[in-house]
């Protein structure tokens, strides 16, 4: 879900050939890094294109907590409802590479580029497994500090066509003159006044095999032409577009499935330092831990069940089901959930608990000792339904200030809907399978 928004940076895309293999189905694969990677921060410095290093939120400060906190109360109100394989294909990635970057001053959004239609344009878009739609701009202003907006032009492209009101993709057809008119489509978000409309359009996205033979594969994908963006895509949001993962049929995961190109699944890891990767056609391994779905066949959505949680040595049995939100940056539980995590890890803390600070959305914060051996982190993890153990490696933030370091619990009370988010992801390797309707989670290093 795109729940994050903060200032938009360019990022280097680093070229990383996987080999991957799959018994299953081809596979697109593509490395993760945030914007405060060490990798990013490295080519800021040199390049011209960016703003310097020095200009970035210090990572683990307060500001850099309040920064992801802030876009993520921009968009949680979205309206989502708009919002083994079978055979031996080679692996595929996108004909740029493999390379994806998360972007924490957009609150740790995932970003990878794609290259469009005939000749190829490229695009650096946001990766969001909690929307369906992969729109570009097309028309409109855009703004983002640093960085040149990319906008589609179908009368460009030689393999660009129209999506016209007959077709099944066609979402919003009560909107339509005739037809043979073009299709019209329109995402709305809740909160600050943001959203995208404009036509749906096919054409070419440019993919290639991960063999030996590197051989170029070009997908027809449906996507949208984004003629109007409002609010936050206008200069802090994902300006050069929105790559959705959801279930719904016009994602692009839906279509590479349905015409045959990948397996119905997809895998995002989530390093400790940045790092990290998706894979499109990725069902996972065998040992991997699962747990089903909750699908709701009018709107579905990457939804799970928790039983149980454990902090420490107390288990609590707790019913509640969640969304597992790459696009979101922090973990939010509405009580009565949140209220017994948050009193069981306080109960275990062995450090000094601080007030209250209105610069965070953490409210269970700690001074960490002098000795940060010397902390006692009670460990924290949930049980899915089904019965598989999800253990949250880094249940905590740590903030750095210029003379202490402070950690919190790092879950965000929240009053609408729970949302697993990507600081909880953090040393999974997750994969999204959509032909088993299961969620499944092996630790792994993203690097390998």
């Amino acid at each position: 879900m795109l729940t994050d928004l903060c200032k938009f940076v360019v990022l280097l895309f680093f070229l990383s050939i996987l080999g991957l293999q799959s018994c299953h189905g081809r596979i697109f694969s593509f490395k993760m890094h945030h914007r405060f990677s060490d990798p990013v921060k490295e080519w800021s410095a040199v390049s011209g294109k960016l703003s310097p290093a020095d200009n970035l939120p210090a990572k683990g400060s307060f500001e850099y907590y309040s920064e992801l906190a802030r876009r993520d109360r921009f968009l949680r109100g979205r309206k989502l409802a708009q919002s083994d394989q079978s055979d031996t294909t080679t692996p595929l990635a996108f004909s740029d590479g493999n390379s994806t970057f998360r972007i924490s001053s957009l609150g740790f959004l995932h970003y990878t580029t794609v290259q469009l239609g005939t000749p190829g344009m490229k695009f650096m878009v946001a990766l969001d497994t909690g929307s369906d739609l992969f729109w570009v701009p097309c028309e409109g202003t855009a703004y983002a500090p640093d960085f040149e907006v990319s906008k589609y032009d179908p009368e460009g492209s030689s393999t660009s066509k129209r999506v016209s009101c007959n077709n099944s993709l066609c979402a919003h057809r009560n909107r339509c003159m005739g037809s043979f008119n073009n299709c019209p489509y329109m995402v709305s978000y809740v909160s600050a006044e943001t959203s995208t409309s404009g036509i749906l359009v096919e054409d070419v996205l440019h993919l290639k095999t991960e063999d030996s033979h590197r051989e170029l594969v070009e997908a027809y994908v449906t996507f949208g032409c984004g003629q109007v963006q409002s609010g936050s895509f206008l200069d802090v949001a994902a300006p050069n577009g929105l790559f959705g993962l959801g279930m719904e049929k016009i994602s692009v995961p839906s279509i590479l499935s349905r015409e045959g190109f990948t397996a119905d699944s997809f895998s995002m890891c989530f390093g400790h330092d940045g790092v990290g990767r998706i894979n499109f056609g990725d069902k996972g391994s065998p040992d991997q831990e699962e747990t089903p779905f909750n699908v709701n066949p009018s709107h579905p959505t990457y939804n799970i069940s928790v039983t149980q949680i454990r902090v420490g040595t107390d288990l609590m049995d707790i019913d509640f089901t969640a969304l597992f939100d790459s696009g979101t940056s922090f973990t939010y539980l509405g009580d009565p959930t949140y209220t017994r995590l948050s009193e069981s890890f306080n109960s275990l803390a062995r450090d000094k608990r601080r007030p209250p600070d209105p610069r965070i959305p953490f409210e269970y914060c700690y001074d960490m000792s002098s000795d940060a051996n010397a902390s006692f982190i009670p460990s924290l993890s949930l049980t899915m339904k089904g019965g598989s153990q999800f253990a949250v490696y880094d249940p905590i933030i740590v903030i750095s200030t210029q003379s202490e370091l402070v950690y919190c619990l790092a879950v965000v009370k929240s009053t609408q809907l729970n949302i697993i988010g990507q600081n909880y992801m953090t040393g999974y390797n997750v994969v999204f399978d959509r032909e088993k309707f299961v969620l499944g989670w092996k630790k792994f290093d993203c690097r390998l």
